[in-house]
């Protein structure tokens, strides 16, 4: 177990590059058509290969999956689908030697309605002790019949649940996910200890999950559109929180990302304090469409938002709860929006791929650490899943009208031609989400045989952002460019554009082209949707 480290000056995080593996979709160790450690492990050298600095975990713990492992039943159980807490503490340590740090998913707001806690709730009644570790309530009504209030969910559908006796409890997610009392210093105790059990096993840091929503209105006010403050979204007390938190973090150096989805940029910059949590998510970036205005403009807000506190930004293209990239800026609308989501959008795969390259090598250039989930280095499109397979919940609360989240979780395809391109499920053991037919071209084997690959791409501009001077976290300075290119220098000589526009882009003097995203025309100029690294 790891020592904690009082003083420790180690700030790798503000330019790490961060792998985001989904368990169940990663690889296949036993063979049961569930991703597992067993199969993480296996494929560590394969992570090493291309680069990264550290790997998030989404939840591994014990859970009944109802909302892909966001409700969790116990914090220090890693689910039996997944391995045991022996494998995890085994993967920990053996990343490390591989020089990859492992960030886990810690999940506040709420718990599984299996979790012992809830349970427990349930069989005391009203007026318990146990209750007052969630938000139990009578409901309005002549006969408590409706619910306490009218907040809105994070899913589609009722925030509040009746039980038997007659009272509702509170879920910002799904009914099977009851949010905690942040108000009840027990809660409190326990995810601090929480926190200790896993950096004791090495952790290098925690991703807090729905990190602006732990604490709520005590009076459990009516949410009312447009007006401040927000019942359960950024409230103050939540900084008291995150300081104790930061507190024990510092003891084992280990670091933060808050998941913060916060429009007021001031008041998302008070996570980032000092003492509070070191990095959080940079969602607008990752929504924002591939114009070059916008992305210009969301970079700058972004860098402007961070540099009171003197946090490194973070930059993201695609997560596991978000339309994958290639097939984002295939479509007429390249930006991100939950509410958007439909079926049968028209894509143009080879748009969309050459314009995910570019945005590979854009979102590498800039300053601060790096997301990428897993699958983006393949390229992989969004799969469509068919609808008797669908799991997400978000489909069956939309009335099926949104697709849901699966067909950016599909499992990855490791060998081609191989059953279920060497995922690693034995035959009769389907992968617990279907992969498409045509995927031999995106598998791994084949992409590192082929120096033009996404693979190949992404391995080389890993190598070089962790060699060449001038990468990772620092300033950024725009430069004059011709409309639709965004051109900027970093330190030491290093140059990035891209071309967003229709037309060729002539490239400034340099010394060395670094890395392209595509092949320049034959007179030297940056093709539509190419982007390049140079030195001069």
């Amino acid at each position: 177990m790891a020592a904690p480290h009082s003083h420790r000056t180690d700030d790798w995080w503000r330019d790490a590059v961060i792998y985001q593996v989904y368990p169940r979709s990663f690889a296949d160790g036993d063979g049961d058509g569930t991703g597992d450690l067993a199969g993480v492990r296996a494929r560590l050298p394969y992570l090493a290969e291309l680069g990264v600095d550290a790997v998030w975990f989404t939840p591994w713990y014990l859970s009944p999956l109802v909302d892909g492992g966001y409700d969790v039943a116990d914090y220090r159980t890693i689910d039996p689908a997944f391995g045991t807490l022996a494998e995890a503490e085994k993967l920990i340590a053996e990343a490390r030697e591989l020089g990859i740090r492992v960030i886990v998913d810690i999940v506040p707001n709420h718990v599984s309605d299996q979790h012992a806690w809830f349970r427990a709730a349930l069989a005391a009644g009203p007026g318990s002790p146990e209750r007052e570790l969630f938000h139990f309530r009578p409901g309005h009504g002549e006969n408590g019949e409706l619910p306490p209030n009218t907040w809105p969910s994070q899913f589609s559908g009722p925030t509040w649940t009746r039980v038997e006796d007659g009272e509702w409890y509170l879920h910002l997610f799904t009914p099977e996910q009851p949010d905690l009392n942040w108000a009840h210093p027990a809660v409190r105790r326990e995810h601090e200890d929480v926190l200790r059990f896993w950096f004791e096993r090495g952790v290098a840091g925690v991703r807090i999950d729905s990190a602006a929503l732990l604490a709520k209105d005590p009076a459990l006010a009516d949410f009312v559109e447009g007006v401040d403050p927000h019942p359960y979204i950024d409230q103050d007390e939540l900084h008291d929180i995150y300081r104790s938190w930061r507190a024990i973090a510092d003891e084992y150096g280990a670091v933060f990302v808050g998941e913060v989805w916060l429009p007021d940029s001031e008041r998302f910059a008070r996570y980032l304090r000092p003492d509070e949590l070191h990095t959080a998510f940079n969602f607008n970036f990752l929504s924002c469409p591939w114009e070059a205005d916008r992305l210009r403009r969301t970079i700058d807000d972004t860098l402007a938002e961070h540099a009171p506190v003197g946090a490194p930004a973070t930059w993201v293209l695609c997560n596991h709860d978000v339309t994958r990239t290639v097939t984002r800026y295939g479509r007429a609308d390249t930006g991100f929006d939950f509410a958007t989501k439909t079926f049968g959008t028209p894509t143009d795969l080879a748009l969309g791929t050459r314009r995910a390259r570019a945005a590979a090598l854009l979102t590498l250039a800039l300053p601060g650490s790096v997301y990428v989930y897993q699958g983006e280095e393949l390229g992989l499109p969004e799969a469509e899943v068919p609808l008797d397979r669908i799991e997400d919940p978000m489909h069956a609360r939309s009335g099926g009208t949104d697709p849901g989240r699966d067909g950016c979780r599909v499992p990855l395809p490791w060998t081609a031609g191989a059953p279920w391109y060497g995922f690693g499920s034995r035959p009769g053991s389907e992968p617990w989400l279907p992969q498409p037919r045509n995927w031999d071209d995106y598998a791994v084997d084949r992409q590192q045989a082929d120096g033009d690959s996404m693979l190949a791409l992404y391995r080389e501009a890993l190598r070089l952002r962790g060699s060449v001077d001038g990468f990772g976290d620092g300033p950024l300075t725009w430069l004059p460019a011709a409309e639709g290119v965004l051109a900027f220098a970093r330190s030491d000589g290093l140059l990035c554009l891209v071309n967003l526009s229709a037309t060729p882009a002539g490239l400034p003097a340099h010394e060395e082209l670094l890395l392209a995203s595509g092949p320049l025309d034959t007179d030297g100029r940056l093709p539509a949707d190419t982007a390049v690294w140079l030195r001069t």
